[in-house]
């Protein structure tokens, strides 16, 4: 009775509560969800990104991260820094303006906003005459001026976005100077184009989109240079010595342009239709730059070069003087492309003298630029960043060939739709060499190049320790992240598709380009989300980190064990079918088929290599998966029943089924369409009907045979004749009925006693979602006869739950209560050895409760009930050391526990009581919640977006977040100004670098979670990922999930 009743505060506890947990929300990992603007410092060195969503995110050296959010969530469509000032402007799809500044506060940098301004017209003025179109920041640091849809050009004072009305360029100005035949030209709609000329600051270039470009005198507002196009313009740049300007336009052409005052009808040095002649999509943006081998010797040595009927041959331009040999500018412009054949394509093309190439990208281009040179008499390009709608690409222009270069961070965790997730603590030193070293040589085809993204300074410590997280994806591959910092990198990729036959063949280089080929495209980026065979998709994963033993398991049925190889092998994999429903009579599988697996051997390059396969049958989608790695044995299961295999011996220990009769849903598998919609109706009237009459049927059920849980009709009638704590609620049993009953949710290796108090054995335990835990004891023969003796199990108990909540974990805690060591960890003097003189117990987590059973007799010993008011179940549960921030030899082992309202907890280890509990995840976002994985120290992941990680910490101890620094003497100059005019600050949120000490206080903002809100798409697309396609049970969980209404979108409230 005691174990209802409310608990008294312990002071002391609650103290020491404060030095072990603490939740924070810390760093983002991947790429942005709907980038739409990029922008680059060149003063800074520093990257700017905005969402549609309204976030913007700023990036610099490996962990020199920044995040702010706009008040509004709408879409950030350019982004602007200003010259020579760690200041930046962001204008919004509602046509607002925004000033950030990055601030220095304790020692750190912090991204804030300053001042937010909306454009206005005259009253009664058309919405379209102040909608900005482009934005240009002038060199003087205080003036902005904005291009509108109406042609004319605003120019507003910095800080204060005050409008400048005598300064104004407008339509009416620009007409008084021009030529009366020009005048008549239907030359302005909106302005395309703003650019400071690049010698001279009191010159800005204008181009309208009706194809009129002037050069207008800031400081005798007046024309100085008008140039006519025929063609619609899309964007105009300078040269870099002003001499020349480059346009290009809508029917896929470009045009250079001499600036000169001498021509009164100045016409074009050139114009080049670069993939004519057939009609071509619109060149968007040029960039025109000169390097020290690639100057131009005379101006019109490029009409010659490029638009002779027959080519010039070289030696005898250079006899003309006309053109020096390797003496040409890179030409670089997106788009272009011949509509009819090369449409649908996402280029941006590189041209330097006889080198030219298309590169070619699987998502749309939103923005690029190039890096060049700032102290230098030329361009001088060195690399290329280009920001897709799915990745960001950036090209090293200097190295032959322009390879890429890979990033350190803004990984495209999507490039595949991830479909699972496995995390790993503290791996050596040795496991982690080879894993990177395998990785490089597959990452042969990057560039040298120093990442040349390189502003700020990383304030953050070295990690302690060695991290991985490990996404399986839909193509059957698993890439594995370093996550011991602040950026998510990739080290190695392991693909299954070898193993199979499939209509694709793995050696084929996407990146090939035939010499001849032309336009000369060419594939970069990893995104690509299709995939071959959808059976390939990766479900589960298990890393050894003690033995190197992977064990990964797929969509169809498939089971595969790998080990470790630094060299390349060839070698045959194993292959074993394990057939789950035991010739059981009146079951057909409906659903997809196996894989064909390839017979003979394959080559397999060094790494993880794969040497047996275990094919279930029927091939439906692996749910569990556990391997241990000192016995040789791995176990799977899925919605039929369970197995165990000796990988050493490769032979098939033993299987199960668990099917119930009512199961019938488990035989369709997750690719099926025979399930009509007239069956989808009847199961969910039955399932409505079987809910109302639940408690009748509980009553009603008698003792099945099975061995029934201990003193459970004391508790029931305990629970229906007790007034409950507000605390606990009472359990309602589910009915056997129920579908995927026999589905198996967790599998547990266990060394302990199960038989009786003076031996214990190596034991599997195994759960399922209808609420049974089954147990086996083990015969592992002693390493000297391994290979002689066959590995035996026997089931030694099988516990029924009374209210048949699905099983979400299982855990034996030895004599002193702590959770058994993982495999082979005592043995490698990594962890304390169990302690093997006091009993052992078994704790039971469901989604309805925990409870703790004695072991061997397994009688009832403690029950916790979840806080559940509101319909709480469990989701997610790991076990987590948590170690004090002030006593640095003290720590506690506890659990952690997610629940379906995206609430985490941490409950204690072995008296289960609540310790801390804390809003993490919105209840709405179920797929969050279905991708989260904990820690080994008290941390977590989750899916945000199909693309992005939210980091975040229950300890104290164990923080990862960026803390940086922006640190120059303008910085420090400037803000200091700043701060002192009184400027009034946003209240947008920038993500601290520090968490708030205060308890009681928000702690840092979930940014892009608050920006993906009200977002249903993201939702849709990770649910699609995770859930809605990979199978029956996906689409039955999605609907069993009790989603509320409470808005919670994270953090302490």
């Amino acid at each position: 009775m005691r174990r209802f009743l409310r608990s008294g505060h312990d002071q002391a506890r609650e103290r020491l509560k404060q030095d072990l947990f603490k939740f924070s929300k810390t760093v983002e990992h991947g790429f942005p969800h709907q980038p739409s603007a990029l922008g680059y410092s060149p003063y800074l060195r520093i990257m700017a990104i905005g969402t549609r969503s309204g976030a913007i995110k700023l990036y610099g050296a490996p962990g020199v991260e920044f995040m702010g959010l706009h008040r509004e969530n709408n879409a950030v469509v350019q982004i602007h820094f200003l010259p020579g000032q760690c200041q930046l402007v962001t204008l919004l799809d509602d046509n607002s303006l925004h000033l950030w500044s990055l601030n220095q506060r304790n020692g750190v940098s912090e991204l804030h906003e300053e001042k937010f301004s909306t454009l206005r017209g005259p009253p009664g003025a058309a919405p379209s005459a102040t909608q900005i179109t482009v934005i240009l920041p002038h060199s003087s640091q205080e003036l902005l001026y904005l291009g509108t849809e109406s042609g004319n050009v605003f120019v507003e004072k910095l800080p204060s976005f005050q409008m400048l009305e005598d300064q104004m360029i407008s339509t009416e100005a620009v007409l008084q100077w021009l030529p009366k035949d020009a005048q008549h030209w239907r030359a302005f709609e909106m302005v395309e184009a703003l650019q400071e000329h690049p010698q001279d600051p009191t010159r800005v270039l204008i181009g309208y989109s009706r194809g009129l470009i002037i050069i207008w005198d800031l400081q005798n507002s007046r024309v100085l240079h008008h140039f006519l196009s025929g063609q619609q313009l899309e964007n105009v740049c300078w040269q870099r010595d002003g001499g020349c300007i480059v346009s290009c336009h809508y029917d896929g052409s470009y045009c250079q342009w001499k600036v000169s005052s001498e021509a009164q009808h100045p016409e074009p040095l050139q114009s080049r239709v670069p993939y004519g002649p057939y009609p071509c999509k619109a060149i968007s943006k040029i960039f025109w730059l000169t390097t020290r081998k690639g100057y131009i010797s005379g101006v019109f040595s490029l009409l010659f070069f490029h638009l002779a009927p027959v080519p010039i041959p070289a030696p005898q331009l250079m006899e003309n003087g006309l053109y020096s040999l390797n003496k040409l500018p890179y030409i670089i412009f997106q788009g272009g492309m011949p509509r009819a054949s090369y449409g649908d394509r996402h280029s941006i093309s590189v041209t330097h003298g006889n080198q030219e190439t298309a590169f070619d990208f699987t998502s749309r281009v939103i923005d690029f630029t190039v890096l060049t040179e700032a102290a230098s008499d030329f361009d001088e390009p060195y690399a290329m960043v280009v920001l897709a709608e799915e990745e960001l690409v950036v090209i090293d222009l200097k190295t032959a060939g322009w390879p890429a270069i890979q990033a350190p961070y803004l990984a495209s965790l999507h490039c595949s739709a991830i479909t699972c997730s496995h995390h790993v603590s503290s791996i050596s030193l040795k496991l982690w060499e080879r894993i990177i070293a395998a990785g490089n040589k597959q990452n042969s085809h990057y560039s040298t190049m120093v990442w040349p993204i390189d502003g700020g300074t990383s304030l953050a410590p070295d990690p302690p320790q060695r991290d991985l997280l490990l996404t399986g994806h839909e193509d059957g591959t698993v890439r594995f992240w370093d996550a011991s910092g602040v950026c998510l990198r990739l080290l190695y990729k392991l693909s299954t598709v070898r193993v199979f036959l499939t209509d694709t063949d793995p050696n084929d280089n996407l990146n090939a380009v035939g010499e001849d080929e032309w336009p000369p495209l060419r594939k970069v980026g990893s995104f690509d989300p299709y995939s071959d065979d959808p059976r390939l998709g990766i479900q589960k994963i298990f890393l050894c980190k003690y033995s190197g033993y992977l064990a990964v398991a797929g969509t169809a049925g498939q089971v595969l064990v790998l080990e470790l190889n630094d060299e390349e092998a060839e070698q045959v994999v194993d292959h074993i079918e394990a057939n789950l429903l035991q010739d059981q009579e009146g079951y057909r599988w409906k659903g997809h088929e196996r894989l064909r697996a390839r017979q003979g051997p394959i080559c397999f390059e060094s790494g993880f290599q794969p040497f047996i396969l275990v094919q279930c049958q029927p091939p439906a989608v692996v749910t569990s998966l556990a391997l241990h790695s000192e016995w040789k044995l791995v176990a799977f299961g899925t919605s039929h029943g369970f197995g165990l295999f000796d990988h050493q011996q490769k032979r098939q220990v033993f299987v199960k089924c668990t099917l119930h009769p009512s199961d019938q849903l488990a035989m369709e598998g997750p690719l099926s369409r025979v399930k009509s919609l007239k069956k989808s109706l009847r199961q969910s009237f039955r399932r409505m009907s079987r809910s109302r009459a639940s408690g009748r049927k509980r009553r009603m059920a008698g003792n099945s045979g099975e061995l029934q849980e201990p003193n459970a009709r004391a508790d029931r009638v305990g629970l229906q004749n007790m007034e409950l704590a507000p605390v606990q609620r009472k359990i309602e049993a589910r009915s056997a009925e129920d579908s995927f009953t026999g589905f198996v949710r967790t599998l547990y290796f266990a060394d302990t006693y199960l038989r009786d108090n003076s031996y214990h054995c190596p034991s599997l335990w195994v759960g399922t979602n209808g609420g049974t835990v089954y147990a086996f004891s083990l015969r592992v023969p002693p390493p000297d006869r391994r290979m002689e003796e066959p590995i035996r199990a026997e089931q030694a108990k099988e516990i029924q739950l009374m209210h048949r909540a699905p099983v979400i974990g299982i855990l034996v805690l030895d004599g002193r209560g702590m959770p058994l060591p993982e495999p082979l960890e005592a043995a490698h003097d990594l962890s304390k050895s169990p302690d093997m003189q006091g009993s052992h117990q078994l704790l039971v987590v469901s989604e309805e409760q925990f409870k703790v059973f004695t072991l061997p007799k397994v009688s009832a010993k403690l029950k916790l009930k979840l806080t559940a008011l509101e319909g709480s179940r469990v989701r997610r549960v790991g076990v987590a050391h948590f170690g004090s921030c002030k006593a640095e030899d003290y720590g506690e082992h506890h659990l952690t526990v997610l629940t379906n309202l995206g609430d985490v907890q941490v409950v204690s280890l072995p008296f289960l009581k609540p310790q801390v509990r804390y809003g993490c995840i919105r209840k709405e976002d179920v797929s969050g919640i279905a991708s989260c994985v904990f820690t080994k120290y008290g941390q977590g992941f989750y899916l945000i977006s199909p693309s992005e990680f939210e980091r975040f910490s229950l300890s104290t101890k164990w923080l990862v977040e960026p803390r940086c620094l922006v640190d120059t003497a303008e910085t420090k100059n400037h803000c200091s100004t700043l701060n002192g005019s009184g400027v009034k600050k946003g209240s947008s949120k920038a993500r601290s670098s520090e968490n708030s000490g205060d308890g009681g206080g928000r702690s840092q903002e979930p940014l892009m979670e608050r920006a993906l809100l009200n977002d249903e798409r993201v939702l849709k697309e990770i649910q699609s990922t995770l859930e809605g396609d990979r199978g029956s049970y996906g689409e039955w969980y999605s609907q069993q999930v009790a989603v509320g209404r409470r808005h919670n979108n994270g953090g302490v409230e």
